[in-house]
């Protein structure tokens, strides 16, 4: 069904409930069978026992159809809709790694300077651990589970400190390393806090206002911001999980303090106009694209199939896709998109390109993803 705002009528329960079979959409020179994909996500849903979904479709560097599914609130029987607040999970990383590479390119961030030179508040490791490195997951920093994480103890005056990325530092800065720095990729929500801290420091302002400032106000994402639990937003997805086969409300947990790494929240309309804004040169330059969509490497010379803030691999067309997922509670995410066809970087780009949010934790996206894909295209896609 398509996506529209909450306060019309068309968008109702038996909508929600049902879908609205649409036909096809002009897109390009192609048309998209909005109703093959309406179907292939209602048939997931029902296989997942998803609770809500909401999808974005774009083509040819624009959003060519959005569409809600089932509830944002299911005791409620709020539906989601245009409106649905979903949280984005590790889906933030891009966005911390967009505001690095904008300041690198002004010559304001030295990726490749020791990372204490703008967060001495960061101790010293024995090591040099620099920006680049810790936004591709190559600086050593320990993630949840791959080593201990050790938080330091503190008294605050502010009622919410960890809106404070320099103190969100706190929940891990004490931590030994997990490797030494460029040595081995280590996938880990700390380390981009440590580099939300960088820039702010060298953005000379507080990190979410640079977030916005430099991607929400300029892509016009006005329902973009911090999850911030302190802060009343309307529509916030209401997330669910199993317990054994029943599909029960999850936890509320408080993401602020990961907010670099995890902690943004907006409607599926503004994750697919940024999703749809990677194949834009005026947002993404040149400079920026090989930046962020270059596979970094170890010291040993090995890619990692990450850039900086993105994975990056190419299709068996030789398409460049970069893409990012998110996991955690009340939601699981994913983002996609093709950019080109080879490795020069001023290459022609697609722009084609998937977004989806679930509000269900126990929902496997890439298989959301692939059904959605299978419909578009009307072949079976890899399993």
């Amino acid at each position: 069904m398509t996506i529209t705002t909450r306060n019309t009528s068309a968008f109702g329960l038996a909508a929600c409930l049902l879908g609205c079979l649409l036909g096809t959409v002009a897109v390009g020179q192609d048309r998209l069978d909005t109703e093959a994909i309406d179907e292939a996500v209602r048939a997931q849903m029902a296989q997942q026992q998803a609770v809500g979904i909401a999808i974005g479709v774009i083509r040819d560097g624009e959003v060519a159809y959005l569409a809600g599914y089932g509830f944002e609130d299911r005791e409620r029987k709020t539906p989601v809709d245009a409106d649905t607040m979903f949280r984005w999970a590790s889906i933030s990383k891009p966005l911390t790694a967009i505001a690095a590479a904008q300041l690198a390119e002004a010559g304001e961030l030295d990726l490749d300077a020791d990372i204490r030179t703008l967060v001495p508040e960061f101790p010293d490791k024995g090591s040099e651990i620099t920006t680049r490195q810790l936004l591709g997951h190559l600086g050593g920093i320990v993630h949840y589970r791959n080593g201990p994480v050790i938080r330091t103890d503190g008294s605050y005056d502010q009622p919410h400190p960890y809106q404070d990325v320099i103190l969100a530092l706190d929940h891990f800065r004490e931590s030994p390393l997990v490797g030494a720095p460029g040595s081995k990729f280590a996938y880990t929500t700390h380390g981009f806090i440590l580099a939300s801290a960088a820039v702010e420091r060298a953005g000379k302002q507080p990190f979410h206002l640079q977030v916005d400032e430099r991607i929400a106000t300029p892509l016009e994402l006005e329902s973009l911001q911090p999850d911030y639990q302190w802060i009343s937003i309307p529509n916030r997805a209401v997330g669910y999980r199993k317990s054994g086969k029943t599909v029960v409300p999850s936890t509320d947990t408080d993401v602020s303090w990961k907010l670099g790494g995890g902690g943004f929240i907006s409607n599926i309309g503004d994750l697919a106009r940024f999703a749809a804004a990677l194949d834009d040169p005026g947002f993404i330059t040149p400079g920026m694209r090989a930046l962020l969509f270059t596979s970094q490497k170890t010291t040993e010379g090995s890619p990692t199939g990450y850039g900086m803030g993105f994975r990056v691999s190419r299709t068996s067309e030789g398409a460049l896709s970069v893409s990012h997922s998110g996991a955690q509670e009340k939601v699981r995410g994913l983002m996609v998109i093709e950019l080109g066809q080879a490795d020069d970087t001023t290459a022609e780009m697609t722009g084609n390109g998937l977004v989806i949010l679930t509000n269900s934790e126990h929902v496997k996206v890439n298989e959301v993803a692939r059904a959605i894909n299978e419909a578009i295209s009307g072949k079976p896609g890899p399993r």
